[in-house]
């Protein structure tokens, strides 16, 4: 080819209307494996606010926060500041940030597949190790090692789902990674309400229950298929090939298999993809890459979830009476991931996106209201009010779990040109757990001293990201996955940005 040379960018022509193919027990049962993966993140989640609030976990690792917890006349929004304590929930974000960026590489070069099974196995060795914990360093270990395992699911799992869902299902399939992380969040509740009885040594079952979700996650792993995407990229056609049939339940594939041939030809062509997505012709993406799962964060469900026991407390309520409400939260953000997975791939991802962010600055700025005006230091609320808070709280989580839950990991994961989707993955993992790293570390403080004002700092972030998803974000429902190349250059905004081809030279850089 010339030097400078014009070449299309992966797939050359849309032809979306030439694939063939239904769902298939198969791949189904495929996606509800890999999206096991989901679980152990969900499952840290949902535990780590009720341990921290154990009496008993607090006695052995943080005899200060104890202490202080115990004293009536500590300012309520401040009992937990600690940031010792909030060291335990935020290293295990922090290591996944480092261990997401390993990945990619990983999953590239050895499929999806391998990347899933190191998650699994690096999640059971720090399941193990905090429940045997003896001291902080060791605690802290099994942090890290946990963290290690969520980077490197995380990473993996919701490319391997948005590349075997057939394209009509795609975002339906995809979501399967979110419920299972909504379900490991209230597993993790319900245990919690169970072993916070059990001193003092309930904390250790709760944390070691975690192997649960992770030795499935390995054995799942195990018994996957590879996507069609990954094994044509590392130049097995034709079993690639024959996986794409099987998943499909046709050997009518031949529009989208030349799709993801197209496709991995200029993947293989490119050897530096974190060097590559800085191209101008990948603007878009990189910027929903950073946007989407920052964003996500930013709606401020993490630091209700990490610390719905603790936030409870805080506002009052008795410690089966927060373990209960947390309870209830995590339950009401698995059923509504349900009204996502019914309604994403009929309605639109921007549909959901902007209704649920509607919603919840509606719920932000009311908890915000009923805190500052009836709630201050050494002072309780009211039953009635405290009704009140939780039902709010719950509309909050339930307008998350259809919108920015799932869909903060279903667009970035479906927006990548082959040549750059794990590396634009790993920067999205990257990103959403330097941020919930960020927010985990610093929320107590904030929830000190911010008091209610923390609910109208959140509100101000789902404000902004609601009119970014209007402004910038295309509608993918039912696009394929190799073809969503073509929506940038559709798009108002974007199509002034990216060039419509990239040059290439002889060396086939891009």
């Amino acid at each position: 080819m010339p030097a400078g040379g014009l070449v299309p960018t992966g797939v050359a022509k849309e032809r979306a209307e030439l694939y063939q193919g239904r769902v298939t027990l198969y791949v189904v049962i495929a996606c509800i494996v890999a999206a096991v993966g989901g679980s152990i993140f969900g499952y840290d989640i949902g535990i780590s606010g009720g341990v921290t609030s154990m009496d008993g976990f607090l006695r052995e690792f943080f005899h200060s926060v104890y202490i202080s917890k115990q004293h009536a006349h500590e300012s309520n929004y401040c009992k937990y500041d600690n940031q010792g304590l909030a060291a335990f929930t935020s290293s295990l974000y922090f290591a996944g940030l480092v261990a997401s960026l390993v990945a990619s590489p990983i999953t590239r070069k050895y499929g999806r597949r391998t990347s899933i099974i190191c998650g699994g196995f690096s999640f059971l060795v720090g399941a193990t190790v905090n429940a045997a914990a003896q001291n902080l360093a060791m605690l802290l270990f099994g942090r890290i090692m946990l963290g290690v395992g969520i980077g490197f699911g995380n990473q993996a799992v919701p490319l391997y789902l948005s590349e075997m869902a057939p394209t009509h299902l795609r975002g339906a399939l995809n979501m399967m990674f979110q419920l299972a992380t909504t379900l490991g969040i209230f597993t993790a509740n319900m245990v919690n309400y169970g072993t916070q009885k059990l001193e003092p040594w309930g904390w250790r079952l709760s944390l070691g229950l975690a192997a649960i979700p992770a030795t499935l996650m390995t054995v799942g792993g195990c018994l996957l298929p590879e996507t069609p995407n990954s094994l044509i990229e590392m130049g097995s056609k034709e079993r690639g090939r024959k996986v794409l049939e099987r998943i499909r339940g046709t050997d009518k594939v031949d529009a989208e298999f030349e799709d993801m041939v197209d496709a991995s030809e200029l993947a293989n062509s490119i050897k530096h993809p974190f060097r590559n997505i800085l191209k101008k012709r990948n603007r878009p993406q990189l910027v929903m890459a950073i946007c989407m799962p920052t964003f996500q964060i930013l709606t401020g469900i993490n630091s209700i979830l990490f610390y719905a026991p603790v936030l409870f407390q805080s506002m009052g309520f008795g410690g089966n009476a927060s373990l209960y409400s947390s309870a209830v939260t995590g339950a009401v953000l698995a059923g509504s991931t349900f009204i996502s997975i019914a309604a994403v791939d009929r309605l639109g991802r921007r549909v959901l996106l902007i209704s649920g962010g509607i919603q919840m600055i509606i719920c932000q700025v009311i908890v915000a209201i009923i805190l500052g005006v009836k709630f201050g230091d050494n002072q309780e609320l009211s039953k009635g009010y405290s009704i009140l808070v939780v039902i709010v709280i719950c509309l909050f989580v339930l307008a998350f779990g259809w919108s920015w839950g799932p869909l903060g990991w279903t667009v970035p994961s479906e927006i990548f040109p082959l040549e750059i989707r794990s590396a634009g993955q790993s920067i999205t993992v990257a990103v959403n757990l330097l941020f919930t790293f960020i927010i985990a570390q610093c929320f107590l403080a904030m929830l000190c001293h911010f008091k209610f004002g923390i609910f109208l700092f959140f509100a101000s972030w789902i404000t902004v990201m609601t009119v970014f998803v209007y402004f910038f974000l295309p509608e993918t429902k039912g696009v394929p996955i190799e073809e969503i190349i073509f929506l940038w250059r559709k798009h108002w905004f974007w199509k002034k940005i990216i060039p419509e081809y990239p040059q290439v030279d002889d060396n086939h850089n891009v």
